[in-house]
């Protein structure tokens, strides 16, 4: 089946420190900036009816790069985390330079360095050359509380293919070449906060009505059903958003659409800065009435 690995999403409590870290210390490109006065149709920004930001980071353009998905909710000042998310992979040694000449700290798990975001989300780094002609994201981790239900819904019902795996995890995706999904057993039950995230997947469009009711014959749960999202000045794209056995939420998008729609913008940066600077001088209005 043809498909390919879009982004992740995570929600952001801090834009300025948030875009620092995805900047200066993973070294990605702002791709894309857009505002949207009221909450998303397909609860993009979450359980919430509020105005708020999309901001797309990577390492290259949409067409070719798995890619963050940073969503800010105004007056939402916390996200709480559960232990839904383990981390994602990069291959950068560079990232590893950037953390120690801005002190950022660097923490060692099973010999192998992360970084942590803003919010808490772990980025493991490899400490390898920063490849030039291939994406640096090696994979997203995400808990399994079993393995075998989690793998029969990827690849049974999402079609993504298996290309490892042993008792403890298991690693999916619909090409070597793209960022892969692990799903990795935990032993124990998993519980989504207010922080929680969602992947997102891109697939022929005229495949999505099929998706969706291989997931309902087969009494998965479907968050949203099919349904066309609007972005203001773009493209519209159709999407139907799953939910896991674990309730890892799953964005399929119609591919085409989502071509057009994430079109790399190089205004956007100029255009973030912009709201992050109101957000600072929001926060500087605050702190002078708690005063």
């Amino acid at each position: 089946m043809a498909g390919r690995a879009l982004h992740y999403v995570f929600k952001v409590a801090d834009r300025t420190k948030t875009i620092e870290f995805y900047r200066d210390l993973l070294g990605m490109k702002i791709l894309r900036h857009e505002e949207f006065t009221q909450g998303c149709e397909a609860a993009c920004n979450g359980p919430y009816a509020n105005r708020w930001s999309k901001t797309m980071v990577g390492y290259g353009p949409e067409d070719n790069n798995f890619v963050i998905e940073l969503t800010y909710n105004y007056n939402v000042d916390d996200y709480k985390l559960g232990n839904d998310f383990i981390g994602i992979t990069l291959k950068s040694s560079t990232v590893l330079e950037n953390a120690k000449n801005l002190n950022w700290p660097v923490t060692f798990e099973e010999n192998t360095p992360y970084v942590l975001a803003p919010g808490g989300y772990k980025f493991y780094v490899l400490d390898e050359p920063q490849p030039i002609d291939k994406d640096p994201v090696v994979n997203v981790i995400l808990p399994s509380t079993n393995l075998e239900k989690s793998v029969k819904f990827w690849n049974g019902i999402l079609g993504l293919n298996i290309l490892n795996q042993t008792s403890t995890y298991a690693e999916l995706g619909f090409g070597d070449d793209q960022a892969k999904l692990q799903l990795k057993a935990i032993g124990e039950p998993i519980n989504h906060e207010t922080a929680y995230g969602r992947i997102a997947f891109s697939v022929p469009t005229s495949d999505l009505e099929r998706y969706q009711e291989n997931a309902k014959n087969n009494e998965y749960k479907i968050l949203t059903p099919l349904v066309t999202l609007s972005t203001p000045g773009k493209a519209s794209v159709s999407v139907v958003i799953f939910a896991d056995p674990d309730d890892h939420e799953i964005c399929f998008v119609g591919d085409k659409e989502f071509r057009e729609l994430s079109q790399f913008d190089p205004s956007a940066e100029n255009e973030l800065n912009k709201f992050i600077s109101k957000d600072e001088e929001r926060k500087l209005k605050q702190k002078k009435v708690t005063n």
